[in-house]
């Protein structure tokens, strides 16, 4: 394990001059910007993202320090092999799935927080603590915006999630969490894994979302972070119908004409490029698709 005591090895493993980290966390605020962005449900989410230098340093602290610590097997995103298609997996198939979502999941994770578990004085030196989680925290919280969060939110989550899965696993429940989506599947009782749950993370910190409580049975469409797992791991269908028009439509007037009609402000083989990602999301999840080989097949010769 690698111990930080003195500033220079820290400085020496991040790439920066400490005065070049000490200017930066004295000056936290100057060195962000507010971005909206639209939400699946049509609301706006607000993101505090940082300027270049901030962003390079934070960068810098994910890829020397935060990639080292140890992360739980039941997290699923945020982490090298880690993907929705992940998440879903080991729910294919279950009876019934339950989905719970953690309110305001990063507003929760504060500097206290942070500096305790994740730059903690087992590993750090009290300076080095204060200095590392200042620069990865702005207004008190961790930015959604910020390289450093994703790392931080897993790391903090560690102890939550070995706590939940090894009780689900006593009980045959399958159990992922993908940021602040918890998943659980299989023959239970809903109320208790959720009393369980909300128990749990108000040890931590954190709160359910009651409102996006969602649970599923046999015969509803059980989709799991925007993959379908009723009976196979499967892409749903109106994503799929979209994809085919679209290459309809490439086919029918030529994809620089296609462009033009949907009145869209970028280069023929951008649009394609965006196309072929989606196609090759479709088969990354259904590889016996011979349809969407067929359509990347056609899309690329025309590229």
């Amino acid at each position: 394990m690698v111990v930080y005591r003195e500033l220079s090895s820290l400085c020496h493993d991040l790439g920066y001059s400490a005065r070049a980290l000490y200017t930066l966390s004295n000056s936290v605020a100057e060195h962000y910007h507010d971005v909206m962005i639209p939400k699946a449900n049509g609301e706006q989410r607000l993101l505090h993202v940082p300027d270049k230098f901030m962003k390079s340093v934070q960068k810098s602290i994910a890829r020397n320090l935060l990639a080292y610590e140890e992360i739980s097997p039941y997290a699923m995103a945020y982490r090298p092999g880690g993907s929705t298609r992940a998440n879903a997996r080991p729910h294919v198939g279950a009876p019934m799935v339950m989905k719970l979502d953690v309110r305001k999941f990063f507003d929760h994770i504060t500097y206290p927080t942070v500096k305790e578990k994740v730059f903690s004085s087992e590993k750090y030196s009290e300076s080095n603590r204060v200095l590392l989680s200042v620069l990865c925290v702005y207004s008190h919280t961790t930015p959604q915006g910020a390289p450093t969060s994703p790392a931080i939110s897993n790391i903090i989550m560690r102890d939550f999630d070995n706590r939940v899965g090894d009780w689900c696993d006593k009980r045959n429940i399958s159990y992922t969490r993908y940021c602040d989506d918890l998943t659980f599947s299989g023959e239970f009782n809903p109320s208790e894994v959720k009393t369980f749950v909300k128990e749990e993370l108000f040890k931590e910190g954190f709160f359910l979302n009651s409102r996006k409580t969602v649970v599923l049975r046999n015969g509803q469409r059980k989709e799991i972070t925007g993959i379908v797992v009723n009976e196979k791991a499967s892409v749903p269908a109106e994503y799929k119908k979209r994809i085919r028009q679209e290459l309809f439509y490439c086919q029918k007037y030529g994809i620089d004409e296609h462009v033009k009609r949907l009145g869209l402000c970028e280069s023929g083989e951008s649009y394609a490029r965006k196309l072929l990602g989606r196609i090759n999301y479709v088969l990354s999840v259904e590889p016996e698709n011979e349809e969407m080989k067929r359509g990347r097949t056609n899309l690329l010769l025309r590229l």
